[in-house]
């Protein structure tokens, strides 16, 4: 039966047929994109950032958090009450780039195979023909995740960490960019299901977006009346353009000291008495990883505890469980955090002189170690 099964090319070809989409830049998988240069770089995320934001009403830092995901290679959990611009600001980052974009709408009665795919057999030409699932593109909008069951969700699995969907033993392989962007209600509201912690710990980070400003939200009632505002948003950028901007940001250099404080702040979540489930080791990788992105979107090359600590709670606040002592006492995951990055050394040396010292004005000095030697 193996046999009768088709191959990648087959798979793409019948992606690109099912999602009714441009064709994916599948030339991207199995090698390494040329990096972009710093002014390319600045250029591009800053067309993004401000595509984004002409649509996002107040939300500037939620959006640029977003990019510093996909960057980062990571997927985006966005938790909040309806009607607050979770799914506006997934579809809006989608529309950016020119790639392949699907959109789950999770319900109780969604199927894994509806995910991932299904393997059917053809009378005709009697041969077993995969049909690829709405997984199969570069952005996938996972819309209201938690109204699925976890065998739904837990189709996402492999699909987030592996980049690759297996049925009936054949691994199909993801186009690259790969991003899932999943959007979730509060548990506490109706025909909800719970993320299971191994689903949440896929999620580089989660975003709350909270209700806007009283002058973004006056601005909203006047620019979002007449038609929607996606309808002016315009592909900015390619997902050759992404990849390379992917590229650089793994060339973000990470000194030993910022190593070893990440890893601190991990095991000081799991030594925690007010915990009872801390940081994982993925997302040590994650956290640094967003850090780099956080520095290159920053125009910097080389990463600095700063960048740590600003992505610690979007990164590591849905990963972490309360000891339930502390959550009777009002203490929250952002809280305890906020404490042990506080109380966490960090060992800073004078400033550097050169070009590094430079990219670094304005924020703390770099941490001992942090540069290499040129």
């Amino acid at each position: 039966m193996e046999s009768h099964r088709r191959t990648a090319d087959d798979v793409s070809a019948a992606n690109r047929n099912f999602a009714g989409v441009a064709e994916p830049v599948s030339h991207l998988n199995g090698h390494r994109p040329a990096a972009m240069d710093a002014a390319s770089f600045h250029d591009a995320s800053q067309r993004i950032l401000t595509t984004v934001n002409t649509v996002i009403d107040g939300k500037s830092d939620a959006a640029k958090l977003a990019l510093t995901v996909l960057l980062a290679q990571g997927h985006l959990l966005l938790e909040d009450v309806p009607g607050v611009g979770k799914t506006l600001l997934a579809k809006t980052l989608a529309r950016t780039i020119d790639c392949t974009v699907n959109r789950i709408q999770f319900t109780p009665d969604l199927l894994p195979s509806d995910v991932t795919g299904v393997s059917i057999y053809n009378q005709s030409s009697r041969l077993f023909e995969f049909r690829p699932g709405a997984v199969f593109a570069n952005i996938v909008i996972g819309d209201e995740i938690n109204r699925a069951s976890a065998k739904t969700q837990s189709a996402l699995l492999e699909c987030m960490e592996e980049h690759q969907v297996t049925v009936d033993g054949k691994s199909y392989r993801l186009d690259e960019p790969f991003m899932v962007v999943a959007t979730q209600n509060p548990i506490e509201m109706e025909g909800t299901y719970p993320l299971p912690e191994a689903q949440r710990d896929r999620f580089m980070a989660r975003i709350s977006m909270g209700y806007p400003d009283k002058d973004s939200e006056i601005e909203m009632l006047e620019t979002h009346q007449s038609a929607s505002p996606l309808a002016n948003v315009s592909r900015v950028v390619t997902a050759a353009d992404v990849a390379a901007m992917i590229a650089t940001v793994q060339q973000v250099y990470v000194s030993q000291a910022v190593k070893e404080y990440t890893v601190s702040l991990g095991r000081a979540t799991r030594e925690s008495p007010l915990l009872r489930l801390g940081a994982s080791p993925r997302s040590m990788l994650q956290l640094l990883r967003a850090a780099k992105a956080t520095a290159a979107l920053d125009g910097r090359d080389f990463v600095l505890p700063d960048d740590v600590v600003g992505v610690a709670e979007a990164v590591l606040a849905h990963r972490i469980i309360l000891d339930r002592k502390a959550a009777g006492a009002g203490e929250t995951a952002h809280s305890v955090l906020r404490g042990l990055l506080s109380r966490l050394p960090v060992t800073h040396k004078p400033a550097e002189t050169g070009a590094r010292a430079g990219a670094s004005a304005g924020r703390s000095a770099p941490v001992a170690g942090l540069s290499r030697n040129h």
